[in-house]
């Protein structure tokens, strides 16, 4: 199989390179500042007829990836940089796969489960979420953030390509013990006895163990029928409150000082992040992995959050 993955320098793209790798996968990162690594990186950018576009010829999977992050404060330059480096590069992939003899098989195009509305009464799978957008008095930071994401399944939707299934990636929070990752940022928290409840606490966390994130796209890959937008994630999103019980639990950590509102907008400023990455309430399933049969390794965080710390201790000792 050979992989070409987009924006593969980041951390969910290393954790797909490595996995490939020892597949014996071929696995093809394309970046703008390739950097020596143990698979094969090229020079990239948004240019359809740039020399990147040759990796696609006879690829079996693409693994759009591409995008600035959003973990910054989002003033006029940060969004339009977030905005553009997301529809730029899915339409520059769009127009190369288009011009290419050999396509590849299969485009995942990353999506993110922020598309759908912050609320607490049901959850949201792909048959019956609402999408956002219309929340009444949603801070117009959350308004961007599910701007960008319909832009950005817009901008691969708008491509007809007879011999590429295209697959939009609704991806909850990846957990994986790696150091400047989602789940390295929140056990910093709670190692230094801040993990607490934040803001109310009753905002949904919807997340995915990074184990059963590679073993749903191998799923996705393996079932032709699937196409258009999946949701990743396990399907036990639980309220900020319990999630962060569950990692002091797990790290052996009984208590963890609370962070009201007030303090998270101060405390963001600070990071330069935005608070809608912790207040925004993310109840997401995956609907179509469910009813499909997929069996999760990791259903529930309690299981996760301890295999998760286990794997940060040896890592941390490393």
């Amino acid at each position: 199989m050979k992989y070409v993955i987009p924006g593969g320098s980041g951390q969910v793209g290393r954790i797909l390179a490595r996995e490939f790798l020892q597949r014996g996968d071929e696995v093809v990162v394309l970046s703008r500042n390739p950097q020596p690594e143990a698979w094969k990186c090229v020079l990239w950018d948004n240019n359809p007829s740039g020399s990147w576009a040759s990796e696609l010829e006879g690829a079996d999977v693409l693994i759009n990836l591409a995008g600035r992050s959003v973990n910054c404060r989002y003033h006029p330059r940060n969004r339009s940089e977030i905005l553009e480096s997301r529809v730029k590069s899915t339409e520059a992939l769009g127009k190369a796969i288009a011009a290419c003899q050999s396509p590849p098989n299969v485009w995942l195009q990353s999506s993110t489960a922020t598309i759908y509305s912050h609320r607490y009464d049901a959850p949201n799978d792909e048959a019956d979420g609402i999408l956002g957008g219309f929340e009444p008095n949603a801070p117009d930071t959350w308004q961007f953030s599910i701007k960008v994401a319909k832009a950005w399944e817009a901008a691969a939707n708008q491509f007809q390509l007879p011999h590429t299934r295209t697959v939009l990636l609704r991806s909850a929070m990846i957990m994986s013990p790696d150091k400047g990752g989602v789940f390295d940022t929140l056990l910093g928290l709670v190692r230094k006895g801040l993990g607490g409840t934040s803001g109310a606490g009753k905002q949904f966390v919807s997340w995915i163990h990074e184990q059963d994130f590679i073993r749903a796209l191998d799923w996705v890959l393996d079932h032709p029928e699937i196409q258009g937008p999946i949701n990743l994630s396990s399907p036990n999103p639980l309220p900020n409150k319990a999630f962060m019980k569950a990692l002091r639990k797990a790290w052996g950590i009984p208590v963890g000082l609370p962070a009201f509102e007030w303090m998270l907008e101060i405390g963001a400023i600070f990071m330069r992040t935005e608070t809608e990455l912790v207040l925004k309430s993310r109840r997401v399933t995956p609907g179509i992995l469910l009813k499909q049969g997929f069996q999760f390794r990791y259903p529930e965080w309690e299981m996760a959050a301890q295999e998760l710390c286990k794997r940060w201790r040896v890592l941390s000792r490393s």
